[in-house]
């Protein structure tokens, strides 16, 4: 009826998740850089995160670890830094200056005040030191090429100047500068995260400086942005859309005016695809998946009804809203999964509605096929969830 906003129900947003997000079987991708680019970016909070949601959208899931190595230390095609909600991700590296642009700018900005007025309170060294540390601090990281906070403290022993924090608070500790200042860097794009210390789920790493990048300005980066993200998580509403940049809605409504965003209706109410992404789409094949906590796809929407249903959440996040390892059944979340001491995945599930022998046989060979690639390694996830511990322990 002329007027009246195509509506995308559930199961096309599903078969387009299917799809986009590299999860049918057919879709799977070749390389880390093709998953990242069809995510828009990775979470990398948890380092183990970055290697498990890339291992669940390989076709040939056992190169998983030397080819991500290869794209972030080698080279450099995709880059771990600090993004949207100040959160750390995994971005191809082609986007890190619209990233920076459109949100690590602002970002950037209230941590380094933050840094300073922390300082200021405490009575330690004033701005115009904490510049002289800096200056010293990253010519040493620049003659080294890689190098840890403590290797850089040897250099600049400054760095470990301490000042208390939220002195008389219930949370109060003390801070060393170095632990604020390289925080800092990275969200102002100047140093970036290199290789760990030990394995792929380390959580110790390097610094290193980050490569040359262009300047471009904030609302060609918001709107380019956008497109990304619309490409790969379209259909969704300005809600989602705010909630993920951790912009202004004023900055998303603008950015979706600059793509030519359309509306159209999805059962949260409004929601937004690009202007190539109207028609309707084919059913995909029925895919399992088994994906990591901090999984792009399981938190690439605040509003997650249409594919988590609300009676799993306890079990499956954490008091602050992280996602634990989840298990998926054509499109929507059906349990959980855990990594025992002695090596099994075991899962389970929490919502059997329409899983029958296919849906069980698909999940135990995806199950498997994790098993094979990640090996001898000890998987724990960085935030941990009732099913997870529970499912870990067993």
């Amino acid at each position: 009826m002329s007027g009246q906003l195509r509506y995308i129900e559930v199961a096309e947003r599903r078969a387009r998740l299917a799809v986009g997000h590299r999860l049918a079987g057919h879709a799977r991708a070749d390389s880390p850089e093709e998953v990242a680019e069809s995510l828009v970016a990775l979470h990398g909070t948890d380092p183990a995160s970055v290697f498990l949601a890339v291992g669940a959208r390989l076709a040939d899931a056992a190169k998983t670890v030397p080819e991500t190595e290869r794209a972030l230390y080698e080279d450099r095609t995709l880059l771990r830094m600090h993004g949207m909600r100040h959160t750390v991700f995994v971005f191809p590296t082609g986007l890190v200056p619209v990233v920076h642009a459109s949100t690590g700018l602002a970002v950037a900005a209230r941590a380094r005040a933050a840094l300073i007025k922390d300082m200021a309170k405490a009575g330690a060294p004033d701005a115009e030191w904490l510049a002289e540390v800096e200056a010293s601090a990253l010519a040493a990281l620049a003659r080294r090429g890689e190098a840890t906070a403590v290797e850089l403290a040897q250099d600049e022993p400054r760095l470990r100047e301490q000042f208390a924090y939220a002195a008389g608070k219930s949370y109060e500790g003390v801070h060393t500068v170095s632990s604020r200042l390289w925080r800092v860097l990275g969200v102002e794009g100047r140093v970036v995260r290199g290789r760990p210390l030990g394995s792929w789920t380390s959580t110790q790493f390097r610094w290193a400086v980050a490569p040359p990048s262009p300047e471009l300005p904030v609302a060609e980066a918001q709107a380019e942005l956008v497109r990304r993200w619309l490409g790969a998580c379209g259909p969704a509403t300005e809600a989602d859309l705010k909630w993920w940049t951790g912009w202004k809605v004023t900055d998303v409504r603008a950015a979706l005016k600059a793509v030519g965003a359309v509306t159209v209706s999805v059962d949260e109410g409004v929601g937004h695809v690009l202007a190539d992404a109207v028609e309707p789409v084919e059913a995909a094949e029925p895919w399992a998946a088994l994906l990591p906590g901090l999984d792009p796809t399981a938190m690439g929407w605040q509003e997650r009804d249409w594919y988590c249903p609300p009676e799993l959440r306890s079990a499956l996040f954490d008091r602050s809203g992280n996602i634990g390892p989840t298990v998926w059944w054509d499109g929507r979340i059906v349990g959980g999964w855990a990594q025992r001491s002695d090596g099994e995945i075991a899962w389970r599930l929490l919502d059997s509605e329409g899983v029958g022998r296919e849906a069980r046989e698909a999940i135990e060979a995806e199950a498997a096929r994790l098993h094979a690639w990640v090996g001898p390694t000890r998987v724990t996830p960085r935030f941990r969830t009732p099913l997870e511990r529970e499912l870990a322990s067993a």
